[in-house]
């Protein structure tokens, strides 16, 4: 908790730097759901790293376009490059100098890539990182499918895929940072109030306060 109150302190001595929690589990851990409750909660802009990538594939006349929807086809991961750029331009757009981002980094080249690009510019306060069972996170990206999520990837193959991605390229980076004191972990098997609990005492431990009403 030392290292964290150290990054708090350096980012509010610095008001223009903007916070960053890195927010990392497996497909179907309930990554999303969580960064909602949050950002209504302590103030903090979501921005999910996929759906950015996901907006950006969609948007007409994009470069990136077609390489974006076959990596996330094929479960790969997207150049950190083209990732870093969204990430930043979304960053400046909102004006707001609190930010959660979700899904990233998920490999070397990503921690890299922000390493070079974005980490004199952003103080990590700590990675929020949600356990989940493959089981379990299988089930709920598959009924998500079901229900008209309109994700290309919310099927076996895709799954199977990206969780071999998750095991193989995320969680060195997840245990990178458990190295440097900055891993928070929550329990993401009980129902999402009950995660929600998990996730306020560690912002609250980190000296982020809830908004008022």
């Amino acid at each position: 908790m030392f290292s964290c109150a150290l990054r708090y302190l350096s980012s509010y001595i610095n008001k223009m730097v903007p916070e960053v929690v890195f927010v990392l589990g497996a497909p179907g851990a309930g990554k999303g759901t969580q960064c909602s409750l949050i950002s209504k909660e302590y103030g903090f802009v979501h921005l999910s790293a996929g759906d950015l990538l996901r907006e950006e594939r969609q948007r007409p006349g994009s470069e990136y376009g077609e390489m974006i929807e076959q990596k996330i086809r094929n479960g790969e991961i997207v150049p950190v490059e083209v990732t870093c750029s969204l990430l930043h331009k979304a960053m400046q757009k909102s004006g707001q100098k609190r930010f959660l981002i979700d899904g990233f980094p998920r490999n070397k080249d990503n921690l890299e890539g922000w390493t070079r690009v974005m980490s004199d510019k952003t103080t990590l306060l700590f990675v929020l990182f949600f356990e989940c069972s493959r089981d379990l996170c299988t089930e709920r990206c598959l009924g998500r499918g079901a229900a008209g999520s309109g994700r290309s990837d919310d099927n076996l193959d895709s799954l199977q895929k990206r969780f071999n991605t998750y095991l193989n390229d995320t969680m060195p980076i997840v245990e990178h940072y458990e190295q440097q004191g900055l891993v928070r972990k929550i329990n993401a098997e009980v129902a999402p109030e009950k995660v929600f609990e998990d996730v306020k005492k560690a912002f609250d431990a980190c000296g982020l306060n809830q908004l008022t009403n």
